[in-house]
């Protein structure tokens, strides 16, 4: 697979939800947000204008100006209608909200999160949200990062949508891991600075993107921090604009990127390389996913003769054994070369890769 970011997001223009408003305030209030929700919505100042998109737009925005004129023209019943207006309203707004069978009268400023919310899931569509996979390494260069970027790469070659989530701060950005460290695109502090709720669309067009393959990495600055709701929005926007989410997961805990990964419920891989050491920093690292419903599966890198059995690794820290992957002499040579992990189909890592996507039912080996 070749990483050639040149390569355009597919084609498709977002849904414009259809605001139906004269009032001038409340207009620029919800053009805002609309903006925050990452939309330019079509709008109406009247309901006569509002009847050519009424039935098509993904959410119609209606004025508490205009309620009362859209009632008494009897549109067509549809979903997705929000009344809005300023707090307080007018007592004769909600009579023809509910002869328009609204489903929220959203009064601002208390609404605002609740309606940017609102018009992101618009926007996004009905799309089902795509399986998460967190790698965990089971100490400090244990492998974890080559091992999510391998993984995320081997799916994008079976052109499964996917993206790779750099969850570490202080790894060193998964794009240098990849090769494309001078790839445009945001990276994590750009995506705190915006402090927005960020929807599939949006984010698949802000972030470097290589095919189907998306990535949120870290950048070498000074920024160590992304707020946790921006966080939390980031990965709801990967899981519902892709199949498939690979998450590189810090080894500290408690952190938020970690239990908003976790929360998702996919399966953990812990990598530990199969020497006694590894082992027993490994055991810690298990313990903190106790209390975790997910999966986790033991990935063993090594052994070389002398090293730990990956039978015994496993019995020792009580999980499954996925698989082990035998060192590649070249490894190191080729990743400065810029050539990402888990290319050719000799390489170990590429095999253990697709044996895992095979398991979870996620495309076709190209």
């Amino acid at each position: 697979m070749s990483l050639d970011p040149s390569v355009p997001p597919p084609p498709g223009t977002a849904p414009r939800p259809l605001i139906v408003t004269g009032d001038p305030l409340l207009l620029e209030d919800l053009l805002r947000l609309a903006a925050a929700a990452g939309s330019e919505p079509e709008v109406a100042v009247d309901v006569g204008a509002a009847v050519a998109s009424w039935r098509s737009a993904p959410l119609v925005l209606v004025g508490a100006d205009r309620v009362a004129e859209a009632a008494r023209r009897e549109l067509p019943r549809r979903p997705g209608v929000v009344v809005a207006g300023f707090d307080p309203v007018d007592p004769g707004v909600w009579r023809p909200a509910l002869a328009l069978r609204a489903e929220q009268v959203a009064l601002l400023p208390d609404g605002e999160s609740w309606l940017t919310d609102r018009l992101a899931d618009a926007i996004d569509g009905p799309q089902a949200a795509g399986r998460v996979v967190c790698v965990l390494g089971g100490r400090g260069g244990a492998g974890a990062s080559t091992l999510a970027a391998a993984l995320a790469v081997t799916a994008a070659s079976r052109h499964v949508r996917t993206a790779l989530v750099d969850g570490d701060p202080l790894g060193g950005g998964l794009d240098l891991l990849l090769g494309e460290e001078q790839a445009e695109g945001l990276r994590w502090p750009d995506l705190a600075a915006t402090r927005c709720r960020v929807t599939a669309t949006a984010l698949s067009r802000a972030v470097p993107r290589f095919g189907p393959l998306s990535l949120i990495s870290w950048d070498r600055g000074r920024v160590l921090h992304v707020p946790p709701e921006v966080l939390s929005a980031t990965l709801t926007g990967a899981r519902r604009g892709h199949d498939l989410v690979v998450v590189d997961l810090p080894r500290r805990h408690p952190d938020p990127t970690v239990e908003a990964a976790l929360a998702a419920g996919g399966p953990v891989l812990v990598v530990v390389p199969a020497d006694v050491r590894s082992v027993a920093a490994a055991g810690r690292v298990v313990a903190t996913l106790a209390d975790q419903p997910n999966d986790r599966w033991l990935v063993v890198r090594g052994p070389s003769p002398s090293d730990l059995a990956p039978e015994v690794i496993a019995n020792t820290l009580g999980i499954p054994l996925l698989g082990a992957v035998r060192p590649e002499p070249r490894r190191a040579a080729r990743q400065d070369w810029g050539e990402p992990p888990g290319i050719g189909r000799r390489s170990p890592l590429a095999g253990l890769c697709g044996r895992f996507l095979d398991s979870l039912a996620l495309g076709v080996a190209a």
